[in-house]
């Protein structure tokens, strides 16, 4: 199990299964959303997403059927989801335990913070790959 939870600890999940490839997304919706220069995101199937709190979570329709879910109290983002697919987006900042995945790319480059350097060796996309 891999345990995540909100900065107030007042909503907690556990994934039961694999956490997929990390990216990190540079567009402007995810920079405004979580005040960073990019958020640092991985798929994980609905059927291994499980939330552990009775804490119910907001959501924001950020851009035309996509969903993002957050706690009420403290504004942690937990996942994002779009609508008819199988698997959320987790917000890996919410994470308490390591989630054992690779980093894979950058995407969105096209839209990054003038002010933030992409250093290393991943793969840059301008947009979604």
């Amino acid at each position: 199990m891999i345990n995540g939870s909100c900065l107030c600890g007042k909503v907690m999940y556990q994934i039961s299964g694999e956490v997929g490839d990390i990216i990190h997304c540079h567009c402007q919706s995810c920079r405004k959303a979580h005040g960073s220069a990019f958020s640092s995101v991985a798929m994980v199937s609905d059927n291994d997403f499980h939330l552990s709190s009775e804490t119910p979570l907001s959501e924001y329709e950020s851009s035309p059927g996509k969903y993002r879910c957050f706690c009420s109290h403290c504004g942690t983002q937990i996942y994002a989801k779009r609508e008819n697919t199988e698997h959320i987006i987790l917000r890996l900042g919410s994470l308490d335990d390591d989630p054992d995945a690779t980093e894979k790319q950058h995407i969105w480059v096209s839209q990054k913070a003038s002010w933030y350097d992409i250093k290393g060796d991943l793969a840059e996309f301008k947009e979604f790959q």
